[in-house]
């Protein structure tokens, strides 16, 4: 998958029919919660991982050296506006990774967080792509509103896919870690042997510790942690900030306005890319018109973020945006 280049134009075309047709950009999440029968409730097809044996970020002609960036969002009742927030600023996001030069082929995954223990659809992740299927897949999550208020989701079965059923060149070819963003405000538990095999189909001889997929997980991905303080009352619960900086130290980061996630992830990258430091983030963001207040929540957030975590991936040669079609990126 990954093939293809983005167009904000297709983005803009798509989303104003669906407005002016009364359509949701969560096209499939409507469908599926009008369902009677809870019963019904499922991933849809290309976001569903049972029995799924590898995602792929892989190479082609017109990314020949692309990065994996996946974003994984707790989909309950307390987060599911992000989504939605993250999908009206795609154009933002691709337009700042592709014009300014974070990342000169970037490929996007999204996937949804739920709770096994109240949800019936606790985990989906879709396929990466560079062009606009990440929005089409992005638009086929299940914003299935629940959880069962226990402080916890079901984080560590996407951690456990991620660690064992990826594949990507970035790292495979060239030693280069993906990005994952994993954005909630609750804890996670062990990974359980039975979920795994209800969910993702592998047979576990025992659970795996949470400590023990994490450090999987990192060989694979530079692993972001986003807390949006606002979400509700967990996201200022001093416990959720250091039981997640335990397992990713320096890249846990508080985010004080969930609108901003978008912008925040765009200059993580772009800082660990060593293509920008903070200040330098923050004069993109508003050459491209973000508001002074996003820009302020932004820098508080990366701010704290540990020198150990940028400037870490090595960049050779002169940045330049590549991969896509000029008019499309000029349009970003």
């Amino acid at each position: 998958m990954g093939g293809g280049t983005w167009s904000t134009d297709a983005y803009t075309t798509k989303h104003d029919t669906l407005r002016r047709a009364g359509k949701s950009s969560f096209g499939y999440t409507d469908d599926t919660l009008s369902r009677v029968s809870r019963d019904q409730w499922k991933p849809h097809d290309l976001l569903n991982i049972h029995g799924v044996d590898v995602r792929e970020s892989r190479d082609s002609d017109e990314h020949p050296e692309s990065v994996a960036v996946t974003v994984m969002f707790d989909v309950t009742a307390s987060m599911g506006r992000i989504p939605r927030t993250l999908q009206t600023k795609l154009p933002e996001l691709f337009g700042l990774l592709l014009r300014k030069g974070y990342l000169e082929h970037p490929q996007l995954m999204f996937g949804g967080i739920g709770d096994t223990v109240c949800d019936r659809v606790p985990i989906q992740i879709s396929q990466w792509e560079s062009d606009n299927r990440s929005d089409d897949q992005l638009g086929n999550l299940v914003l299935e509103g629940g959880g069962g208020g226990q402080f916890h989701e079901s984080y560590e079965l996407s951690m456990y896919f991620l660690a064992r059923h990826t594949s990507m060149d970035c790292l495979e070819k060239r030693g280069k870690k993906g990005y994952l963003f994993l954005i909630g405000d609750e804890l996670a538990r062990d990974v359980s042997a039975k979920d795994v095999q209800n969910h993702i189909g592998d047979g576990l001889e025992a659970d795996i510790p949470l400590a023990d997929i994490a450090e999987e997980l990192k060989q694979k991905f530079d692993v972001f942690f986003i807390i949006p303080r606002a979400a509700d009352a967990y996201g200022r619960q001093q416990e959720l900030f250091d039981f997640w900086n335990d397992l990713f130290p320096e890249r846990t980061l508080h985010l004080e306005d969930p609108e901003a996630v978008c912008e925040a992830i765009a200059l993580a990258i772009g800082m660990n890319e060593g293509a920008i430091d903070l200040d330098e983030g923050a004069d993109h963001l508003a050459e491209a018109g973000t508001d002074i207040q996003t820009i302020n929540v932004v820098k508080t957030a990366l701010a704290t973020v540990g020198s150990k975590t940028v400037a870490t991936a090595k960049v050779e040669g002169t940045l330049e945006v590549g991969g896509a079609d000029t008019d499309d990126v000029d349009r970003l």
